[in-house]
């Protein structure tokens, strides 16, 4: 009897252990880790908000706006823009790295270290953590 119960209790061990996948949320902050293969660097933050169809954030330098449109794993942003300030030129080329990666972006996952990816067709994804408070 002992060699039955043995493997159930190690079996709802487990399950109690899984934890459920994040979520693309509305209203949360995310910060950039990476854009494509390139580590974000600067000591501004590169950040995301999707809130009710708009997404906006900061692109390193300036303050970035635009709209996006989700339908389950899919996602697409348009009509990006962002202000005009100049910045370090390695900023600069970041910013403009991101919002064009952002404006190819098609669909989104949450990797299984609790990352936000936001994929393009081709290439690395945008990776990102939620804001922590």
């Amino acid at each position: 009897m002992t060699s039955r119960i043995l493997p159930l209790i190690a079996a709802l061990g487990l399950t109690g252990c899984a934890t459920e996948q994040l979520e693309l949320q509305r209203d949360v902050t995310y910060i950039a880790e990476w854009i494509g293969d390139d580590a974000v660097i600067g000591r501004t933050p590169v950040s995301l908000t999707l809130s009710d169809g708009r997404a906006y954030g900061n692109a390193g330098c300036n303050h970035w706006f635009g709209s996006y449109e989700r339908d389950g794993q899919q996602i697409r942003f348009s009509n990006l823009g962002s202000t005009r300030k100049m910045c370090a030129e390695e900023i600069m080329e970041q910013e403009h790295h991101f919002l064009d990666l952002l404006n190819r972006v098609e669909r989104w996952d949450v990797s299984n270290i609790d990352q936000l990816r936001l994929w393009p067709a081709q290439g690395t994804p945008l990776r990102l953590w939620p804001e922590q408070e």
